[in-house]
């Protein structure tokens, strides 16, 4: 993890499962980032205790009110943050807040499919767009030409389930809904690629792995990889990358996986 080397980041949907180990894994780098955002639906209610909990010891953590399924909250969000930055950019944001419904082909309804499309697509489309001068900002603001994810980058947190090549999982559970969310999600990655590389924006898709996470185990199954080795993991493939993998999905080993 030596090679990443942020100033500033924001992780949405950070109060519990993979975005809390990415805050805390953040946390605990020998050179911390001077900021770390947190977002998340209520910072004061309960399921962000333990985020109360870590931002009491860290004063270079901030929990910011975020709904990425709301233009308004967003907004708000990105305002927030640029005021707390005072004139500098945000390196990293990792568009993390996702939903699922364990639901079966036949099940699946319009309802849901807007639903978990409108968090897992389009949140991640407007935050990148909201957050978008604040990442050129910090591209500008950091030393070579080279896209790096320690200069500034999206970094999309997609599924394996929403690869179109494979079907892996599909006996367990078909969750269509998810699936093409996440597919969706990786045509999102390329284009914003193909659009941000001109500011100096580095982009990616992620597998983070079967994790042991309330949504990972929401099909009655007991995934195999633990929050913590997934986000290590992710640590260490971030820091490895470099401009030719912009656009790229790619799993918590580093490992290419099939659009």
């Amino acid at each position: 993890m030596a090679g990443l080397r942020v100033c500033s980041l924001l992780v949405t949907g950070a109060n519990r499962g993979i975005g809390l180990g990415l805050v805390q894994h953040f946390l605990r780098l020998p050179n911390p980032p001077q900021w770390v955002f947190a977002g998340c639906r209520d910072p004061k209610g309960q399921r962000a205790q333990e985020l109360q909990n870590l931002a009491s010891k860290h004063p270079n953590l901030v929990i910011i009110p975020l709904e990425v399924a709301d233009p308004t909250s967003i907004k708000a969000a990105a305002a927030s943050i640029e005021g707390r930055l005072g004139g500098s950019g945000l390196n990293l944001l990792i568009n993390n807040a996702g939903i699922a419904k364990i639901n079966l082909l036949e099940n699946e309804t319009l309802k849901d499919m807007t639903e978990i499309y409108t968090t897992n697509t389009a949140g991640p489309l407007l935050m990148g767009q909201a957050f978008l001068p604040l990442l050129k900002k910090a591209a500008q603001g950091s030393p070579g030409s080279e896209l790096s994810c320690s200069k500034a980058a999206i970094v999309n947190m997609s599924s394996i389930g929403g690869s179109i090549a494979s079907a892996f999982g599909w006996d367990l559970i078909q969750a269509t809904s998810y699936r093409c969310s996440k597919a969706a999600l990786n045509m999102l990655t390329k284009c914003q690629s193909l659009a941000y590389k001109e500011h100096g924006v580095f982009c990616v898709a992620l597998h983070p792995g079967w994790v042991q996470t309330d949504m990972g185990s929401s099909g009655g199954h007991t995934p195999p990889v633990t929050v913590d080795d997934s986000v290590k993991g992710m640590l260490k493939v971030l820091s490895s990358l470099s401009e030719k993998d912009t656009g790229t999905f790619l799993d918590w080993e580093g490992n290419v996986v099939p659009w």
